[in-house]
């Protein structure tokens, strides 16, 4: 009992004793950036698992301490600092700076951006949910450097184009790859939420690429969903937003007045009449043909009456409408060129129908709704993440008859079943259904609607009774549109017997689909370092498309009606395995990694087409009885790819990457299935040597590589000869399509880059410089064959191309306190691409002047010059004395009896009798009115000399404001629709610029006479290349995040409301013109014009 006694003393007064020990601490931890306290501070005794506290709103702190303890002081985002406590602290943090030490995803894994030798951009889910897009790749414009995207059209659902460092190849495809959490996706964008995205990464080298083989070529864009944050309790957020969409980009200029109209038509019919016509009169004595003078040319008041004359009901020259009213017996023109004073808006019509002008573009274009709700779910426990989310989005066109509708669901977790296994599981479901509009870009279709925002103003849309009420069509139950087929006026020059505005309201363009994905993963943790992953993916898409022609207007009422379905299936599996092995032996950190991947694509496609409706409610083929077509095809595309990896760091200094891969592709013959690529990378983190002494530096590394990729987007069955099966008086016959060629193989991409990452000023600058240099070695290219042979040619490996550049990237943070941050970005690329080699057979004609090569389309392929060289004829200006155009041509070199001196390709001199291919030297130029007399010429590379983006974000006390800008400097666009409307074509409109076209009292002008009949006056020519440069508004966002205090009591844990305004405004060099509708130099208004939207949203976090 008295051991007992003494025991229980002995530990009473040891207890008191350490509690008299205790020492009682208090200080203020603030930052080093800006003297703000540091609310929330974690602060700990070193060795205590229990004791501790937190900094309070004033960055104070309050401890009980053992004597001569150390505390430990943390901060997410700021440097941890190690402190002996003491009485009336003032602890100072400092910001953690290590931008470049986050970690990345990159092929088949994750990195430390530290120790990252390759080129990539990361784009985050700040960035991507900011914008308001159908799918998130959109919200890579003018985040990411070297990245370039385009899109034609402007109608809801589109996806864009894509291109990384510019164009590998003439022939062969240039897509990216895109792998969505890491198996290779083969859907549209589409089908993809933009909530449900985490990050995109943008891998633009070889290092980078290599393991993806031949599908890497192009780049890669890596796809990351959201998961379950770990350590979190269950989160739920529910976004909502609705917004309108109005047109982007405006119309071209031109003349809106129907008077004015009609006053130009009759000065081109005028100057037309008093003007000698230039044609062919005869043939001399070789049969060539002689131009001269059609005939004399008419008085003032010849003209006059002959221009007033035919202005209207002429078929050849007139107008066919007269939309106003003349008193009998007078002129339409004054002999001044202007509209009678006594005419009146408005006419009957020989045909009995009120006749006045309607606004096209208003009636075509118009507001819309956008909405879209979004809920996700997200949460932990201790042994498994989980994410789910359902989207719905509504997009109206702003114009009728299109749309895009799609609910999305997603569910993704994984799960520690055993601590050496863990499984995931990612699996999204899509429904899409949206309505479209046919022939869109095709200026010259009549189906077309966007082809009559160039219609001159003076024709109606709608028809009108005697009273000028508009009518109403009870067999089609719509308003009666006016088709221009002579029904209420004489004839429409401009798209006769069409108006597509009515079409789009009783024809149908539907798809609706449904896609799947779904993928499976397994990682099981090995002895002595080694982890097995196992990522197994399925993806289906099926879609049904209907498209019917109406009974009752147009071309093909006659037909009674036409319906056309097409069913299409695509679905693939990729099968994928890891294994990995990590270890560390003091400052040495090695990572190896082998895989195996298998990739097989399928496609199936059912089509047919009937006519001859039993009602315009069934639009099935059933409801037709007259076939006209069927068809079904099917496709097979697989890969097998064998991969390894080693990643080496020393002391986080010296990094070193080696990557081979072998891969096979079911496009080439099975002699070249398989192909070997590679890449090898090194990094330098020179900040982290001792020398090192730059104050404000915080990080520096240098890093460059080097790596082969292929590309197999060539297209199927290159490889064998294949035929054409068609019908012969109903015998199987066959006809050549393709000779093929079995020695087809991969284009190989050897790609190099060199470049800084840095962190200056604590962080309040970071950014990185790269040089790139791609070459494409093996480019497919066609060669042709005698017609003898009976195959037109085949294709062969046989051109190389190359692209260099450089890119910038930039972050700085100007201001950056407690309450108050102000972030600005800026990013530019500049991107040359030059053809370095040309098969033999594309370089047997010299065209003079230019040199070895051939012409496709629009540019000219030439060693040494862009795969984009512009390849036409050059203006010249006007004539000052008849105010014709003109254009240049070549003066050649003649010998001393003005004889033209002849050279071989090798610039020998030869002889008349010489039967190979022989060409003029080019010594001068001269000017021709006569444009088949002009000689074509490079006109210089259409690619822009640097694109980009730059923005700029500000935070402060709740409230975030935030402006983005993308923009391309040079580079040229063919302006076609500009080019038409500087046309005399009868009903089309005409721009505002022709009203300064040359005239005996403006012969200064660049612009030709305006009259009638010269087809030569907007003939294709350098004259409508114009600079490709544009800036873009293209995003604004305000929002205003509530306080928590008042937020506890209602349950939630915060509440934004926000508004956001997307692809505000963009600046060209010419109004109407968009130079983003292409990378390669075309734009036209007869796509779809972008979407401009504005909207309100709330965001509820419980």
């Amino acid at each position: 009992m008295e051991k007992k006694i003494m025991t229980f003393i002995a530990c009473l007064f040891l207890s008191i004793g350490m509690a008299l020990a205790q020492t009682h601490v208090s200080g203020k931890v603030t930052s080093s950036e800006d003297g703000a306290p540091v609310i929330g501070a974690s602060i700990k005794v070193v060795g205590s698992k229990t004791a501790g506290t937190v900094t309070d709103v004033n960055g104070d702190f309050s401890l009980n301490v053992p004597e001569n303890a150390k505390i430990e002081i943390s901060y997410i985002g700021m440097v941890t600092k190690v402190v002996k406590a003491g009485k009336n602290m003032n602890v100072v943090l400092d910001t953690d700076q290590h931008s470049i030490d986050e970690v990345m995803v990159i092929a088949y894994g994750t990195q430390k951006k530290s120790s990252f030798t390759g080129s990539a951009a990361v784009v985050g889910s700040k960035e991507i949910g900011k914008v308001q897009v159908t799918n998130a790749a959109d919200a890579l414009k003018g985040k990411a450097a070297g990245v370039q995207l385009n899109t034609a059209s402007g109608q809801p659902g589109s996806t864009p184009s894509i291109r990384i460092r510019g164009y590998n190849s003439i022939n062969a495809g240039n897509d990216p790859l895109i792998v969505l959490d890491g198996s290779p996706y083969g859907g549209s964008l589409n089908d993809i939420n933009p909530t449900d995205v985490e990050s995109m990464t943008v891998l633009k080298d070889a290092a980078s690429t290599a393991l993806y083989g031949a599908r890497g070529g192009n780049g890669v864009i890596l796809i990351t969903t959201k998961s379950g944050q770990r350590g979190q309790n269950g989160v739920i957020t529910v976004d909502a937003k609705w917004g309108s969409n109005s047109k982007a980009v405006p119309e071209y200029e031109t003349i809106k007045n129907p008077a004015a109209y009609y006053e130009m038509w009759y000065r081109g019919l005028y100057n037309y009449a008093v003007n000698q016509q230039k044609g062919v009169v005869g043939k001399d004595d070789k049969g060539n043909p002689i131009v001269g003078y059609l005939y004399g040319h008419m008085n003032p008041t010849e003209a006059w009456k002959w221009a007033n004359t035919n202005l209207i009901n002429n078929q050849t020259y007139g107008l066919g409408y007269n939309v106003y009213t003349i008193p009998n017996g007078q002129q339409m023109i004054g002999t001044n060129g202007k509209l009678n004073p006594n005419a009146t808006l408005g006419a009957i019509s020989a045909n009995g129908y009120y006749l006045t002008p309607d606004d096209w573009e208003d009636v075509i274009y118009n507001n819309s709704l956008r909405q879209e709700y979004t809920i996700t779910a997200n949460g932990s426990t201790d042994k498994g993440t989980f994410y789910g989310s359902v989207n719905y989005l509504s997009n109206d066109g702003i114009t009728a008859a299109s749309d895009y509708k799609r609910f999305t669901s997603r569910f993704k977790a994984d799960y520690q079943v055993k601590p050496w296994l863990r499984l995931g599981a990612n699996f999204s479901y899509g429904h899409y259904n949206y309505n479209s509009l046919g022939n869109d870009g095709d200026g010259g279709s009549s189906a077309n609607k966007f082809s009559f925002t160039n219609i001159a103003p003076i024709y109606p849309i709608y028809m009108r009774d005697a009273e000028g009420n508009i009518m109403f069509n009870k067999e089609a139950g719509i308003t009666a549109y006016d088709y221009g087929d002579g029904t209420v006026a004489a004839f429409r020059p401009y798209m006769s017997g069409s108006n597509a505005i009515s079409d789009a309201l009783v024809n149908t363009s539907n798809v609706e689909g449904n896609t799947l994905n779904a993928t499976g993963s397994a990682e099981i943790r090995l002895p002595y370092g080694f982890t097995f992953t196992s990522i197994n993916n399925v993806y289906l898409n099926e879609y049904r498309a209907t498209s019917t022609t109406n009974p009752y207007f147009g071309q093909y009422a006659s037909n009674n009606g036409v319906v056309a379905k097409s069913h299409d299936r695509d679905w693939s599996y990729n099968y994928q395995q890891r294994l990995n092995w990590h270890q560390v032996y003091g400052k040495n950190d090695i990572e190896v990694m082998l895989g195996h991947e298998y990739y097989r694509a399928y496609g199936y496609a059912l089509s047919a087409k009937r006519h001859n409706q039993f009602s315009v409610n069934n639009k099935e083929l059933a409801g037709a009885v007259v076939l006209d077509s069927g068809n079904s095809s099917s496709s097979e595309y697989n890969t097998e790819s064998w991969l390894s990896r080693i990643m080496y760091n020393y002391d986080t200094r010296y990094f070193g990457s080696v990557s081979v891969m072998r891969q096979a592709s079911s496009r080439f013959h099975q002699d070249s299935w398989w192909g070997t690529f590679w890449s090898v990378g090194g990094g330098w983190n020179i900040h982290r040597e001792s020398w090192f002494k730059v104050p404000f530096v915080d990080e520096l590394k240098f890093k460059a590589s080097y790596g082969e990729n292929g590309n197999d987007g060539i297209g199927s069955y290159l490889y064998t000869p294949y035929y054409s099966i068609k019908n012969s008086s109903d015998n199987v016959s066959l006809t050549p399509a393709s000779l093929g060629n079995k020695k087809i193989s991969w284009e190989k991409n050897g790609k190099f880059n060199m470049g800084f990452d840095f962190s200056l000023f604590k962080g309040r600058i970071t950014g990185g410089i790269e040089y790139y240099s791609n070459m494409t070695k093996d480019m497919l290219s066609w060669v042709s064959l005698p017609p003898s042979f009976g195959w037109s040619g085949y294709y062969d490996n046989v051109g190389n191309m190359k692209n260099d550049g450089i890119e910038i990237d930039l972050h700085g943070d100007v201001i950056r306190t407690k309450d108050l941050t102000w972030n600005i970005y800026a990013n530019v690329t500049s991107n040359h691409n030059e053809i370095t080699k040309l098969s033999a057979d594309r370089k047997k004609n010299y065209k003079e002047g230019i040199g070895l090569g051939y012409s496709s389309g629009s540019f000219f392929y030439k060693e040494g010059e862009s795969r984009f060289t512009y390849y036409s004829k050059k203006y010249a200006g006007v004539n000052a004395e008849t105010g014709e155009s003109m254009w240049y041509k070549n003066v050649y070199e003649t010998d001393a009896n003005g004889q033209y001196i002849y050279y071989n390709n090798n610039n020998q001199v030869v002889d008349d009798n010489y039967e190979g291919s022989k060409h003029r030297k080019v010594v001068g130029q001269e000017s021709t009115t006569t444009y088949s007399d002009a000689d074509y010429y490079l006109c210089g590379d259409v690619l822009p000399d640097f694109y980009g983006g730059f923005g700029t974000s500000v935070s402060w006390k709740g409230f975030d404001f935030s402006v983005d800008f993308q923009y391309q400097l040079g580079g040229q666009v063919y302006d076609g629709t500009y080019a038409g409307l500087m046309s005399s074509s009868a009903g089309s409109a005409i721009h505002v610029d022709m009203q300064n076209a040359w005239s005996a009292d403006n012969k200064n002008s660049n612009i030709p006479r305006w009259q009638y009949g010269d087809s030569y006056m907007s003939s294709a020519s350098d004259r409508f290349l114009i600079s490709a440069s544009y800036l873009t508004l293209s995003n604004i966002t305000l929002g205003y995040t509530l306080p928590k205090s008042w937020l506890r009591s209602l349950g939630l844990q915060s509440v934004r409301v926000y508004g956001v305004a997307d692809n505000i405004w963009t600046w060209s060099k010419r109004q109407g013109l968009d130079p983003r509708q292409s990378i390669t130099g075309s734009a036209s208004n007869a796509y779809y014009r972008p979407i401009r939207t504005v909207s309100g949203g709330i965001t509820l976090t419980f």
